[in-house]
């Protein structure tokens, strides 16, 4: 879901790294092994693609 909103936003993984100011490594481990991420991360990179992170249990 990640890299598809990166992709979608036409951002590469090194672009959001900067973005995000971190590395294009950290990126990859995030979209490729995202079962352990903070909801803090997530709303930075949603924030950083231009979009609203929305959290619901159902």
């Amino acid at each position: 879901m990640l890299k598809l909103a990166r992709e979608d936003a036409g951002l590469t993984q090194e672009q959001l790294a900067q973005k995000l100011r971190t590395k294009k490594s950290a990126i990859s481990r995030i979209e490729n092994n995202a079962e352990d991420i903070k909801l803090s991360t997530l709303e930075k990179i949603a924030k950083a693609l231009g979009k609203k992170l929305r959290v619901e249990v159902v």
